[in-house]
């Protein structure tokens, strides 16, 4: 199929991008590499992989990428409050926006499989799993954001939305600030963490999971599209206490403390089920402890120590 990757150069496009090449589809990709990121770069040497230097904004670009597409899967984003926070503008604007512009651009015969976030439930009521009837409660821009992108796509037949759970795990374009991502550098760096709001619950799922539920979509689509699916583990609804815990059995030196020092603007204490992308025939391959030691591993070559003197 010919897939159209808005931000395809982003933590999770970098991966899923040559996992569609590697399967054998033509893929486009749009990115403003605003992080000046090189991690596509393996991909040039595919004939049927063409890249844009761009914005997915752009009605002028997106009405011509568009328009050679069987699939688009829009992953431009500003991702997390506090990026969104800092530029509101933005984040309406490509989250929602882009998004919305994509919806109208397209045909009725073209597909459309979008990530979302799972913080959109927000609260979750104690001890009740989140589903996909769950209403939606977003509390941050950033999920309000998304929100309204995800409303756009499910508002089309031919669409499926992945609620994403947390996602960890390496990735060419690393981040850093992901939960499990950032918790498991502090322990292999600093050697203890700091908790806020310790005994909050999320869901997690690894990005390799992630793109394999991407694969999936494409290749169940008629049995699977005009609706939403969380994505996540099962055995990882977790709080960030237990989450510590699952870490300190393979790094046993870590210290973890819990204070009040903080708050997540999303406010994301919620457990969630993944039933109905598990009916479909799809199951995570990856366990949260198999990527925490893939990430220890990944810190050995990752040093962030450009504003360090040792």
């Amino acid at each position: 199929m010919k897939v159209l990757i808005t931000g395809g150069a982003g933590y999770i496009g970098s991966i899923l991008t040559p996992t569609l090449l590697a399967a054998g589809h033509t893929v486009t990709v749009i990115d403003s590499f605003m992080f000046h990121q090189n991690s596509l770069a393996d991909c040039c040497c595919y004939e049927t992989f063409s890249v844009t230097r761009g914005d997915s904004r752009d009605e002028r670009i997106m009405t011509e990428l568009v328009a050679k597409a069987d699939v688009i899967i829009p992953l431009a984003a500003l991702v997390g409050a506090p990026l969104c926070a800092r530029d509101a503008i933005g984040a309406q604007t490509i989250n929602a926006g882009a998004v919305q512009l994509l919806c109208r651009l397209a045909s009725p015969s073209q597909w459309i499989l979008m990530p979302t976030t799972n913080s959109g439930y927000g609260i979750g009521e104690k001890g009740k799993f989140c589903t996909e009837e769950t209403p939606m409660k977003p509390i941050s821009l950033y999920g309000r954001t998304k929100v309204e992108a995800e409303e756009a796509v499910l508002s089309r037949d031919n669409c499926i939305s992945f609620r994403l759970a947390t996602v960890f795990g390496m990735s060419p374009r690393m981040r850093l600030d992901l939960l499990v991502n950032d918790f498991v550098y502090r322990a292999v760096n600093d050697r203890s963490i700091m908790i806020f709001e310790g005994h909050f619950k999320r869901n997690y799922i690894h990005i390799r999971d992630v793109v394999r539920a991407f694969v999936h979509g494409l290749a169940n689509f008629d049995g699977m599209h005009g609706r939403p699916y969380n994505v996540g583990l099962d055995d990882a609804n977790l709080s960030k206490l237990e989450l510590c815990a699952e870490i300190q059995k393979q790094l046993p030196h870590l210290v973890y403390l819990e204070a009040p020092i903080g708050e997540d603007p999303d406010k994301r204490d919620y457990i969630v089920s993944n039933a109905r992308l598990a009916a479909t025939g799809f199951a995570p391959a990856w366990s949260l402890q198999r990527g925490i030691a893939e990430l220890i591993k990944g810190y050995t070559i990752l040093k962030d120590q450009i504003y360090g003197n040792v």
